[in-house]
């Protein structure tokens, strides 16, 4: 069974970063939004595969302490470790390698589409979690507003 990683980076407005997957058949969930992430390599550790795949795929080079665990869950499609990390973007310096564009998506827009993977059970859980306090967060970090 695969074993993968993606990661909820949420910017200073509360918008989540959405990336919308390549059109080819042959991928899974062609042409739909989802988290980024990617599949860990051998002897790779999640938290070092989620920093990875963002660099490779968006040139974005992330804190390892600024990566925070979410969640690890059996998932339909395998294992799948979540982190989340609150990063403020400019979606025009970032080159894509993969997929077709990045876009912020406020909470209500995410909760009208459909994502690929279980995205969207992933970010409500993350939703209920921040309402609710229960992040793991950095302690220079800002507090939700």
């Amino acid at each position: 069974m695969d074993e993968g990683t993606n990661i909820v980076m949420v910017n200073s407005a509360e918008q989540v970063l959405l990336y919308l997957r390549d059109d080819k058949p042959a991928i899974r969930f062609p042409n739909t939004w989802c988290l980024p992430g990617g599949y860990l390599e051998a002897g790779e550790q999640p938290h070092e595969c989620i920093r990875r795949e963002i660099e490779e795929e968006m040139g974005v080079v992330l804190a390892p302490e600024a990566v925070r665990p979410l969640v690890s869950a059996q998932r339909s499609y395998g294992v799948e470790h979540t982190f989340w990390t609150e990063v403020d973007l400019d979606l025009d310096q970032v080159v894509l390698t993969e997929g077709q564009r990045l876009k912020w998506f406020t909470r209500a827009e995410i909760a009208a589409h459909e994502l690929g993977y279980e995205d969207n059970v992933i970010l409500a859980e993350f939703f209920d979690r921040r309402d609710r306090d229960d992040l793991v967060r950095s302690a220079e970090s800002r507090t939700w507003g």
